[in-house]
């Protein structure tokens, strides 16, 4: 950093890193500018346009994802000139879609029609997925935007829903891209883009076939950065909204990569699973599909809760006293009659490292025996 390396953004002046954009030096000072379409580690597409900030001297506003940090730049992040740019780019987003959020204040005539519309192209009676977790709603409710005097758009793309994990709502889509570089830069999987129809620009898999027959891994990358209520887990339409929702910070299982997960959790029930955040290690905001999809299992009313041995070809269930003691035994009389390489042990990629580390070393150090492994199936 050189001492040239000077800039006032809100009469505050502070330093930034060559190379910098104004929204990263910005961020790295705690001041607050709103974004839809930036995703940090990915290249800025400038698609929503709400990061614009005004510089002393140019007459046009600027995207500050994209324009780089110049010495002697005067910034203002919430003049009058920028709120009123973002109030019109946030009234035009609201009036493109089912944006069912309570965000639209219709008269109530024009609101119930509204409303019945959606409910129709949703099949559900819920208000919007992603209600109270939506960046567009956040920002209208900052800007305080009134729609009442907008026409509603509708919707220009059916709902799709055949996909197993991930739903598509085109009614809500406000085309930030974020979605697309989270695919194609940040999981590199390259199976959405943008494409031009009859009906207008769309994000599509593929030749715009379902998500099911595209290239797509259905690793949730999109659903993790859509700022709206697009792309949502499948199940996610029967969410409670006024249900208290926990979110407990934890470690998946399913493999040895460790990565942190934020589980929420209503009822005891877990409902949906996200990234711990895109600054923890060791994933950085990025899940595989088991990570994010796999816990129905967790709930599963067959799932085994207690030890069990078979009886007169019967399961029960016992103490586990009863399965440990039992267990030995059995060990105890192959191994003398058959020899350790006799007994295998397989364990899971369900259980910590520590768990797996524990049974490998009873298997080497107790059974004498290297047959040892796991099973990864979902």
């Amino acid at each position: 950093m050189t001492p040239q390396n000077n800039i006032v953004i809100d009469n505050h002046q502070l330093s930034f890193n060559s190379g910098e954009t104004i929204l990263e030096t910005a961020r790295r000072n705690n001041i607050h500018i709103p974004t839809l379409c930036y995703l940090k580690g990915t290249t800025p597409s400038e698609k929503c346009g709400i990061c614009v900030v005004e510089i002393q001297g140019p007459k046009k506003l600027v995207p500050s994802c994209s324009t780089p940090a110049a010495s002697g730049m005067v910034i203002y992040t919430e003049s009058k000139k920028v709120t009123k740019e973002r109030r019109s780019i946030i009234r035009t987003m609201l009036s493109s879609g089912n944006h069912n959020c309570a965000i639209r204040d219709f008269n109530a005539e024009g609101w119930t029609e509204f409303q019945f519309a959606v409910l129709n192209e949703d099949r559900s009676n819920s208000l919007c997925p992603a209600w109270g977790d939506c960046r567009l709603q956040d920002l209208a409710y900052r800007y305080q935007v009134n729609v009442a005097d907008s026409p509603h758009e509708g919707s220009r793309f059916p709902m799709e829903r055949v996909n197993p994990f991930i739903l598509r709502d085109f009614s809500r889509c406000i085309l930030c891209g974020r979605c697309v570089k989270a695919c194609r830069e940040k999981q590199v999987n390259n199976a959405i883009d943008f494409i031009s129809t009859e009906n207008g620009d769309k994000i599509a898999a593929g030749s715009d076939v379902a998500l099911k027959d595209s290239d797509c891994v259905f690793c949730g990358e999109c659903i993790e950065v859509c700022p709206v209520g697009a792309l949502v887990p499948q199940n996610f339409l029967e969410k409670k909204y006024f249900v208290k929702t926990e979110k407990i910070k934890t470690t998946c299982g399913f493999c040895g990569v460790g990565c942190q997960l934020e589980l929420n959790v209503q009822n005891n029930r877990i409902v949906k699973i996200n990234s711990a955040g895109e600054d923890t290690a060791p994933n950085f905001g990025s899940l595989c599909v088991k990570g994010r999809f796999g816990y129905d299992f967790v709930s599963s009313l067959d799932r085994i809760t207690s030890p069990m041995i078979r009886k007169n070809k019967t399961l029960e269930k016992v103490t586990w006293d009863e399965a440990l003691d039992f267990a030995a035994e059995n060990l105890n009389r192959i191994k003398k009659n058959f020899g350790s390489d006799s007994i295998g042990l397989l364990t899971s990629a369900r259980t910590t490292n520590e768990d797996n580390y524990i049974a490998q070393k009873f298997t080497r150090a107790v059974l004498k025996t290297n047959n040892i492994d796991h099973c990864a199936r979902l």
